[in-house]
């Protein structure tokens, strides 16, 4: 509300003092909601770098068991193992969205939907590597879809914060300067206005005096 768009009046003032009140608590709760932010993120990204080191690590283990399966039992077996489990797995993904310190962030749900508990192959013909293969492939895609899951929660928290400073950035910078400036100017105004009704009031009654 600029001050030349309105009336210097007692009651623009009184609404003018409210909105500087309430901009005032608005910047409260903006700045409350950005530390949590930032505690969040800051919390966010130590479980993150955690789980990208672990899935880093789970990778090599992946990538050495599935090397040495291919030098145990041969590359082409491996492949028609891995084409023969498809018929036992139906894997599933649900993603739903929460709501969290005002934010909507992912939750995925991963199921693999293994519908026989044993493996699609005989323990008597095939490498040992091939079960720890198995072993660390389950991990690894349940690491993978949680550590995607906390960048995407990262980003959009951060994506958050950054609009929550820049309304405080204009609030503080901007609108309440203006409303600061708005009430000084009537606020001057009014005190004026009082002045002369003062000194004119004065000098009528110093004229009935007078004329008494």
């Amino acid at each position: 509300m600029s001050f030349r768009k309105i009336k210097p009046t007692k009651t623009n003032l009184l609404r003018l003092k409210k909105r500087l009140e309430f901009v005032e608590k608005g910047k409260e709760f903006l700045d409350f909601k950005r530390t949590e932010l930032i505690q969040e993120i800051r919390r966010l990204w130590n479980v993150y770098q955690k789980q990208r080191s672990s899935l880093h690590d789970l990778l090599s283990k992946v990538v050495l068991k599935l090397n040495d399966a291919y030098m145990e039992q041969g590359k082409n077996s491996v492949i028609l193992i891995s084409k023969i489990s498809k018929i036992q797995f139906n894997p599933s993904f649900q993603l739903k969205i929460i709501k969290k310190i005002g934010v909507m962030i992912p939750n995925i749900e991963y199921d693999l939907g293994q519908e026989k508990k044993l493996p699609p192959y005989s323990f008597s013909s095939t490498s040992k590597y091939l079960d720890e293969l198995m072993y660390f492939l389950k991990i690894f895609f349940n690491e993978l879809i949680s550590l995607a899951q906390n960048e995407d929660s990262i980003f959009k928290y951060a994506n958050s914060f950054e609009k929550i400073n820049r309304r405080i950035q204009g609030l503080k910078y901007i609108i309440q300067p203006q409303i600061e400036n708005d009430i000084s100017n009537i606020e001057k105004i009014i005190e004026e206005v009082e002045r002369e009704d003062f000194i004119r009031l004065k000098k009528t009654k110093d004229l009935i005096k007078r004329v008494e």
